[in-house]
């Protein structure tokens, strides 16, 4: 698993006083980072590998700015050229988001999916969402 701590920021929070729920996707985003750095250790754009598919993202509690957050990233799939990944935001030790989202290893040169290196999905492996059951 990667974890990750944010400070929710007053620009994140909205009229009902609650972080907005378009904060969600982009702090699930930064808990990636750690997996971006596999495919592109220098996370030049120039040679970047990670293209997004599709994302899903489930709220169950409110959030709410002056308290931190956690980002916990566990990945739930490894595929050929594919891989999924579950997260979850929690604060005050409460599951307050949970989300799930397809990459693909992509080359921009080419135009299309390759496979993702051993070594790669073997590091992507250590963070196998095994140890928790997704509801």
């Amino acid at each position: 698993m990667f974890s990750k701590t944010i400070e929710p920021r007053v620009s994140e929070t909205d009229g009902a006083g609650h972080i907005n729920n378009t904060t969600i996707p982009i702090w699930f985003e930064s808990g990636r980072d750690e997996i971006f750095r596999l495919f592109t250790p220098d996370l030049s754009f120039n040679n970047w590998r990670c293209v997004i598919l599709k994302i899903e993202v489930e709220y169950t509690s409110q959030i709410y700015y002056g308290r931190p957050v956690i980002v916990q990233t566990w990945i739930s799939k490894i595929g050929n050229t594919s891989f999924g990944v579950y997260e979850e935001i929690q604060q005050d030790g409460k599951v307050c988001a949970k989300g799930n989202a397809t990459y693909v290893n992509f080359n921009f040169e080419t135009q299309k999916s390759e496979p993702i290196p051993e070594n790669i999905k073997s590091a992507l492996a250590d963070h196998l969402y095994e140890d928790h059951k997704q509801e």
